[in-house]
């Protein structure tokens, strides 16, 4: 007799299927290393992780067959209706919305940030391994021109989005997590948007309605924790929002009482950022100075130091009180 999989189940399959996904992307990345050498490898690694992830499924899903974690825990799919096997339509949307999609967002917010970025520096941009592909990709030459288009204030606007959808991508699939432990089905986002769900046959059925009660707990954690790291996000923002204005509302006087002091230090008290005299020189972890507004303003997009590119965390700035040089 058939019955809905418990979210017991859902959870088994989906950490079985990516512990051999896991495993055929290493071994796929093992044999392009051995045959293209190691830039090669570097340069097209998540190209072939996408390719064996499209293997997999394309393989079981689309095929028709269970994937082996369904097989794992002896699941089968089913559509919306619960009566029929999902459509090779949807079976396709699916695998799309599961690995192809992912790859071509993550890749094009990449894109976008290095282009708007090299745009700020006012430098050409140059070809980074975390793109994968060169930059005579159809999607980065797509980008280039859209972003060659866009007025500076506009420039600002897409790349603040770019990091709020950055930061709010990972946050979305921690509240799907949550509503599922909450609801019991559709453990993938992407199944959830195609309508797929899963039945269970052979067995005691009452084996996941048992700790049902559990998931549903930590669901609800789950959802209080993310509401917390929003809340957190969000007094984060304000704050730095805050302290940027009363920072502008003061610039000037400070700088006053500075000019007389930095004037003579000649080049060396300069901004590389702003290229004026600094004003609250602030040194970062690696050692390089800017004004504070400056290194701020750039932290909000990018962690690392304008000149040498070390990572820091923003909490590790210092503001150098009394400083003459």
């Amino acid at each position: 007799m058939a019955a809905a999989a418990g979210p017991a189940r859902l959870v088994r399959c989906g950490q079985k299927d990516e512990l051999y996904r896991s495993g055929l992307r290493s071994v796929a990345g093992t044999a392009l290393h051995g045959l293209a050498g190691a830039k090669r490898w570097l340069e097209w690694r998540r190209e072939v992780e996408l390719l064996s992830d499209v293997a997999y499924f394309v393989l079981t899903t689309l095929s028709g067959y269970q994937t082996l974690g369904e097989e794992y825990v002896n699941i089968v799919q089913v559509d919306s209706t619960k009566k029929r096997v999902p459509s090779f339509l949807r079976r396709a949307i699916f695998i799309s919305l599961h690995t192809v999609v992912p790859y071509c967002l993550e890749k094009a917010l990449l894109h976008l940030e290095h282009e708007l970025q090299a745009e700020a520096e006012s430098r050409p941009s140059q070809s980074n391994p975390a793109l994968g592909l060169s930059s005579r990709t159809l999607m980065r030459n797509w980008i280039q021109k859209r972003v060659g288009d866009l007025t500076e204030q506009q420039k600002k606007v897409v790349l603040q989005a770019v990091y709020v959808l950055k930061q709010s991508i990972p946050l979305l699939h921690r509240l799907h997590l949550a509503v599922f432990y909450m609801s019991g089905a559709f453990y993938h986002l992407s199944k959830r948007i195609t309508g797929i769900t899963y039945l269970h046959f052979g067995g005691p059925q009452g084996e996941d309605q048992s700790i049902r009660s559990s998931y549903k707990f930590l669901g609800i954690i789950s959802l209080f924790h993310l509401l917390l790291t929003i809340s957190v996000h969000m007094y984060s923002f304000k704050q730095r929002q805050r302290a940027r204005q009363e920072w502008k509302l003061h610039r000037n006087l400070a700088h006053q009482k500075n000019t007389t002091k930095e004037k003579t230090t000649g080049r060396h008290s300069r901004c590389t950022l702003c290229l004026e005299e600094r004003r609250h020189t602030t040194a970062t972890p690696c050692g390089h100075l800017f004004c504070w507004e400056c290194i701020t303003e750039w932290c909000n997009t990018r962690t690392e130091c304008p000149l040498c590119r070390e990572k820091f965390h923003p909490q590790k700035l210092i503001y150098l009180h009394h400083y003459q040089l």
